[in-house]
């Protein structure tokens, strides 16, 4: 089930957070910027595991610290590895690949909810209307609350209509 609100997602009851970024990613912009500053040991065992495993695009890596609500990080764009290099771009390939890699590990771990932005319209550069009909192909049929942020109000809780 995939329901579209407005609101903060920080202010989710879903049980996981998804996100998209780049391999390698700075966490310096929207939701990863957020994400980032509200639990600084995301951002750093994430470069950790990038900078050990040097994962590409298509995947997705899983995170939860102490007190932090689970965090997945969909691997939308191309890394940046050199010195100076920006990352490249959101495909639909990859996002593509990333939810069905999400789709298995929602239904491995059991995950009961997720919310996610509306994925790689910021910086991964595409448009939501070729991202949205991916999310209810792959993710439609998954049999948990998927709620997508379609608009965002800071501070402002929406009605996902998930049990707090």
């Amino acid at each position: 089930m995939i329901i579209e609100v407005s609101g903060d997602i920080l202010l989710t009851q879903a049980e996981a957070i998804v996100h998209g970024v780049a391999p390698n990613d700075d966490f310096a912009t929207g939701l990863s910027h957020a994400l980032r500053e509200k639990a600084p040991t995301l951002y750093k065992d994430f470069r950790h595991y990038c900078q050990t495993k040097h994962p590409d695009a298509g995947g997705l890596w899983d995170w939860q610290g102490p007190g932090c609500k689970r965090v997945v990080s969909l691997l939308t764009q191309k890394g940046a590895y050199g010195h100076g290099e920006k990352p490249g771009h959101a495909t639909t390939s990859n996002i593509n690949h990333c939810l069905h890699a999400l789709k298995k590990f929602i239904q491995h771990e059991k995950i009961k909810s997720i919310a996610m932005p509306r994925l790689a319209t910021g910086s991964g550069g595409l448009a939501w209307s070729d991202v949205k009909p991916l999310i209810q192909s792959v993710l439609g049929d998954v049999g948990i609350p998927v709620v997508v942020y379609s608009e965002f109000h800071a501070g402002v809780a929406a009605n996902e209509g998930l049990k707090s």
